[in-house]
């Protein structure tokens, strides 16, 4: 086998992966990871693990060729630079929020673009979809909320029937 052909079917082999990646993610985030070190990019990686999360790095025209293929937008414009691409099974949030603590601690990895069910984002969307809060939070706020209008709407009840004269039994 000739060399062209190996390095051909390599690449290949590359991009089936990446393709791989993005159809089985909801999301992709695209971040610029200029200036992080071996052991501060393996420590983000394992925390974006913990979270269901997963980053990849890959010569940015391979991404390009996969994002096409799957059909995705065209981010190729921001496709510049250290790359790192981040997928995931469930939660954007959760790997938004891995990405900002790691922005804000280490100063030196950025969001470049973002693509979420088929649209792109930005690097502000992505940094506030990082900010929520956790999906237990707001499922807790949300359930109060409801038991809140619940236990108004009983009260409200209650009042009304004391007020006619009702009795409880």
């Amino acid at each position: 086998m000739s060399t062209e052909k190996k390095v051909n079917a390599d690449k290949e082999t590359i991009i089936a992966q990446l393709l791989e990646k993005v159809n089985g993610s909801p999301f992709l985030i695209v971040i610029d990871y200029t200036g992080v070190t071996v052991p501060e990019f393996t420590a983000l990686r394992a925390s974006l693990a913990a979270g269901g999360a997963s980053c990849t790095v890959a010569k940015n025209s391979y991404m390009v060729k996969a994002l096409t293929q799957a059909g995705l937008p065209d981010i190729s414009a921001s496709l510049k630079g250290q790359t790192a691409y981040v997928t995931g099974q469930n939660d954007i949030c959760a790997a938004a929020k891995v990405i900002n603590t790691f922005a804000n601690t280490s100063k030196k990895a950025a969001y470049k673009t973002g693509i979420l069910d088929g649209a792109e984002l930005t690097p502000d969307k992505l940094r506030a979809l990082g900010d929520l809060p956790s999906r237990e939070v707001l499922l807790a706020t949300l359930l109060a909320t409801i038991n809140g209008a619940g236990a108004a709407l009983a009260r409200v009840i209650k009042a009304y029937v004391d007020k006619e004269g009702g009795s409880d039994q």
